[in-house]
């Protein structure tokens, strides 16, 4: 395998993108590129990005959501693999490389994820580790960059979750081979206000909307619709 991008989409994220970064530059098999894409932050997020040089692409866009910022950056990516890391999250050492190898094993259009664990950030710097969870999630994924050819954009959905959540089940649709290692190579800070943090009901519409999508070509499919 040759390769990988590295794509973060980051909205206001000033306070934890050097960390993300960071832990991505610290990989074992390092990335030939990372790309940020400021959805149109209003902190210090460009700066941020900005502090690591060259080793940082950084693309800067109007705010139109997660989703779109995540499409941003895959259409620049210069590699033929790539792997997505929210801006607060983290990953471990060997995380990319553990992938590379797992994606050898898998049929040629197949998504690597990994278990992630839950963390906090203490006052003192420190992290606090939580409970290990399944890792479908964008923040653990690796892929070749024909999946996103195959299977198409990300949609921003109201409220701002389960955009992650309609492209997988539309690859699972197409056919693409979704596994999961067992090993906790992620990490997933949980922190008020973040996406990821708690349930609500104003945020969790897009959760109905991207179940409903899946119904909806289910039965096109079907031909009952």
């Amino acid at each position: 395998m040759t390769g990988y991008s590295v794509v973060i989409p980051a909205w206001n994220a000033a306070i934890t993108l050097a960390e993300t970064i960071g832990s991505v530059l610290a990989q074992g098999w390092a990335p030939a590129e990372v790309i940020v894409v400021d959805d149109g932050s209003t902190d210090a997020t460009a700066d941020v990005a900005a502090g690591f040089g060259a080793a940082v692409r950084m693309i800067r866009q109007d705010n139109r959501g997660v989703g779109v910022a995540t499409n941003t950056g895959l259409a620049a990516c210069g590699q033929p693999v790539v792997a997505l890391v929210d801006s607060d999250d983290l990953w471990l050492p060997d995380k990319a490389a553990r992938q590379r190898d797992h994606l050898a094993r898998l049929p040629e259009l197949a998504i690597s994820c990994t278990a992630l664990r839950l963390f906090r950030a203490d006052a003192a710097g420190g992290r606090e580790l939580g409970p290990v969870r399944p890792g479908l999630l964008r923040s653990s994924m690796m892929f070749p960059l024909a999946v996103f050819a195959r299977v198409g954009p990300l949609f921003d959905p109201p409220g701002g979750r389960g955009d992650m959540v309609d492209w997988l089940a539309r690859a699972r649709e197409q056919g693409v081979a979704i596994e999961e290692l067992p090993e906790p190579l992620t990490l997933r800070r949980v922190r008020p206000g973040s996406l990821s943090s708690g349930r609500d009901p104003a945020l969790d519409r897009g959760y109905l909307l991207a179940a409903r999508r899946a119904m909806l070509r289910a039965r096109q499919d079907g031909g009952t619709a």
